[in-house]
């Protein structure tokens, strides 16, 4: 789920930073920034997230001609089958559960960073509605141009043994 290779320019974090809503300088105001522990510029802590952007291969990013899943109530362009999946946006039976990021040094404007991609642990836990469900980490380690270790992050997906069954719809008049 990240680009192979990422470089980190000081507009990318400003508009990370403003997207997210949060106005510290130490992401937007270089001279501000520098009179601050981080020392100058560093990007705000899910910042790697955006290199999904930079993988022409991420599934929720859009490809010109082709249907894809977008951010809305319903995919944009693409039908589901009858009681097909739900959550983790590509229409399978899982969900996105949790994302940790740990950060071994401020990542900067100017990295450049490359991203590897493991798996990580699986466990089972037995729900009380919904069966076995079975959770799966991932672990992306981001590593700067010096080959040094800058973030690792961990996602977790959770899915159903078996689908959970749907209240029927009712029908409108």
């Amino acid at each position: 789920m990240a680009a192979k290779r990422f470089p980190v320019e000081a507009s990318h974090i400003l508009m990370f930073a403003r997207s997210i809503g949060d106005e510290n300088v130490v992401y937007t105001d270089e001279e501000a920034a520098k009179k601050t522990e981080a020392g100058g510029i560093i990007a705000p802590p899910t910042f790697v997230q955006a290199s999904a952007q930079f993988d022409p291969d991420y599934f929720l990013r859009p490809k010109v001609g082709q249907p894809w899943f977008g951010s809305g109530k319903n995919p944009t362009g693409i039908v589901r089958a009858p009681g097909g999946g739900g959550g983790g946006g590509g229409g399978g039976g899982g969900l996105h559960a949790e994302q940790h990021y740990e950060y071994h040094r401020p990542l900067r404007a100017g990295d450049v960073l490359t991203a590897t991609t493991l798996p990580g642990k699986t466990w089972e836990k037995e729900g009380k509605r919904s069966g076995k469900l079975v959770f799966s980490e991932s672990v992306t380690e981001y590593r700067d141009q010096n080959g040094e270790l800058v973030v690792t992050a961990r996602g977790v997906g959770v899915r159903t043994e078996r689908p959970v069954e749907q209240p029927a719809k009712k029908e409108e008049a």
